[in-house]
């Protein structure tokens, strides 16, 4: 098969912009992962049973379906109990809520690295238990959890792809708009590929020189 490289240069210049849309997703998505995995993080820490057993069952449902199949849900089901999402919101929120489980696991494992001295010492000078969690805990659980959460907003960034089964234009959705008038849907996909590669790639690296900053700091 000829490679048209026409075709792949006229594709990748809206694949660019297209991928403005998956990029600001992904970012908001992260940050809602962010949010919700640390409101779980607490939940979890404070061990009341009840709460305990919701967020268990939560996270076996959220760990045991596919991330399309929440994104479908956010978008045809939720208005049937009157919440009319546009594909944008409900894929955001889809994908933000599945990986709040996700980044609690990766709080989890920070919080453990932090000595409990700490927290006692916190209580000894009369801090009450959100200022600890917010001043003393917090940052150092980002701290430590920069190369991981890195890696989660890839794979959120991947995940962007999925919403073009709900008309989402993304770098995907607007691929297969390209090659259903070119006909070239090899070197259009190729071209959507290489936008994914090469912003993973740049933010594999921020999490590397995070890691290796953070590496130094330890020391």
């Amino acid at each position: 098969m000829d490679f048209d490289t026409t075709a792949f240069a006229t594709a990748l210049p809206k694949l660019v912009a297209a991928s403005g849309v998956s990029l600001g997703i992904a970012l908001l998505a992260m940050s809602l992962a962010i949010g919700g995995g640390f409101m779980l993080t607490v939940l979890r820490a404070l061990k009341w049973p009840p709460l305990s057993a919701i967020v268990a069952v939560a996270r076996s449902i959220i760990f045991g379906t596919p991330l399309l199949v929440l994104i479908l849900i956010a978008y045809y089901v939720l208005p049937a109990i009157g919440l009319n999402l546009t594909p944008v919101t409900a894929g955001t929120l889809a994908i933000g809520t599945s990986s709040a489980f996700f980044v609690s696991e990766i709080f989890r494992g920070g919080l453990a690295t932090i000595p409990a001295g700490q927290v006692e010492a916190a209580a000894s000078l009369s801090l009450g238990a959100p200022c600890i969690w917010l001043r003393v805990l917090l940052p150092q659980v980002l701290r430590v959890s920069v190369p991981a959460l890195v890696n989660e907003f890839t794979i959120l960034f991947k995940a962007t792809a999925l919403l073009s089964a709900i008309t989402v234009t993304d770098v995907l959705r607007t691929a297969q708009q390209i090659y259903a008038v070119n006909y070239r849907p090899f070197e259009t996909l190729l071209a959507a590929a290489c936008i994914y590669v090469a912003i993973n790639l740049i933010a594999s690296r921020f999490g590397s020189l995070a890691e290796r900053r953070n590496a130094r700091f330890v020391r």
